[in-house]
C-alpha cells in the first residue's frame, strides 16, 4: 500500500517560538525553562517524601529537609554535566573531536538522559557519604521524582522541533519543520506520556499505594526498570540521531543499546531490596 501521499502534509507543526522570551540581548528559551521547572517541582515533591515519616522504614526519613535542599545544587550540576558530556560521547564526540568549542554549544544536540542519569548518581553518591546519608534512600526519593524533568524535556524537545519520529501516516504525525516534507511520530509527546506522566503516576502508586521506601532501594529500581522500557519501546517510532543511524543491522539504536543494561540493573535493585526486607 502506497502511503506517500498521505505523508505530505497530515498536521502541521505549531508555530511556538523556541525563545519564551529575551531580556535585553538575553534569550531565554522554553528548553532551559524546562530544565528549570523539572528540577523545582521534583526539589518540592522530594520535600514532601522526607516531610512524611510514615513512608519511610521505622517512620524515619533518611535526611532532613535542610539536606535535601543543599542536594538540589549537587543535583542541577549533575544533571547539566552528566547531561551534556553523556551526549558528547554518546552521540557527538567526532564532531566534538573536530570541532572542541562545540562541546559548549548545547543547542548543538543537547543533552542525554543516560548521561544526565550518571552524573546524578555520582552526585547522589558523594552527598551520600559526605553527610552519612543511606545511599540507597537517596537514590529512592530521586527516583521518584525524576519524571517531572522527563516530562518537561520531552515538552520542550517538542517545541523546538527536535529528536522528532519515524515516518507516519497516523492522523496525529507531525510535519516538523527540520524534518523533510513528510510527516512523523510526535515521539518525543509519546516520551513525555510514558517517561514523564505514566513513571510519576506508577511510583506515586509504588511509595503511597505499597510504601516501597520502607524497601530502600527497591523505588529506585522501578523508576530504572519503568524508564528502559518506555525508552526501549519509544525508539521504534523515534529517527536515531542522523550522525549514528541504525546500528546492529538497522533495527538498534543508541538509545536502545543505553538502556538494556538498565533493565537488568533495575530488576537486580528491586530484587537486592527485597531480600533485604524479607
Amino acid at each position: 500500500m502506497n502511503t506517500a501521499p498521505s505523508l505530505l502534509a497530515i498536521m502541521p507543526f505549531p508555530e511556538i517560538d523556541p525563545v519564551a522570551f529575551a531580556i535585553g540581548p538575553v534569550a531565554i528559551h522554553w528548553y532551559g525553562l524546562a530544565y528549570v521547572a523539572g528540577i523545582m517541582l521534583g526539589w518540592l515533591y522530594a520535600r514532601r517524601l522526607v516531610s512524611s515519616p510514615s513512608l519511610w522504614a521505622d517512620d524515619k526519613p533518611p535526611m532532613t529537609v535542610a539536606q535535601l535542599d543543599d542536594f538540589l545544587v549537587w543535583a542541577a550540576a549533575g544533571i547539566i554535566l552528566g547531561g551534556r558530556i553523556g551526549y558528547i560521547l554518546f552521540y557527538d564526540f567526532a564532531a566534538v573531536a573536530d570541532n572542541p568549542v562545540r562541546a559548549v554549544q548545547i543547542w548543538n544536540g543537547g543533552m542525554s538522559f543516560h548521561g544526565g542519569l550518571a552524573g546524578t548518581v555520582l552526585a547522589m553518591l558523594f552527598f551520600a557519604r559526605r553527610n552519612g546519608i543511606a545511599v540507597w534512600s537517596l537514590f529512592d526519593t530521586v527516583a521518584t521524582v525524576v519524571p517531572f524533568g522527563l516530562l518537561f524535556g520531552r515538552i520542550a524537545n517538542f517545541v523546538n522541533g527536535e529528536l522528532w519520529g519515524r515516518l507516519s501516516d497516523a492522523p496525529w504525525a507531525v510535519v516538523f519543520p527540520n524534518g523533510g516534507p513528510f510527516a512523523r511520530h510526535p515521539s518525543q509527546l509519546y516520551e513525555a506520556a510514558l517517561e514523564g506522566i505514566g513513571l510519576l503516576l506508577l511510583l506515586a502508586l509504588a511509595v503511597y499505594g505499597f510504601r516501597t521506601l520502607k524497601r530502600p532501594g527497591f523505588t529506585a529500581g522501578l523508576f530504572v526498570c519503568g524508564y528502559a522500557a518506555s525508552r526501549i519501546f519509544v525508539e521504534f517510532f523515534r529517527e536515531p540521531d542522523p550522525q549514528l543511524g541504525y546500528l546492529a543491522g538497522g533495527w538498534l539504536t543508541m538509545g536502545m543499546l543505553l538502556s538494556l543494561p538498565m533493565v537488568a540493573l533495575g530488576l537486580w535493585a528491586m530484587l537486592r531490596a527485597r531480600r533485604a526486607g524479607a
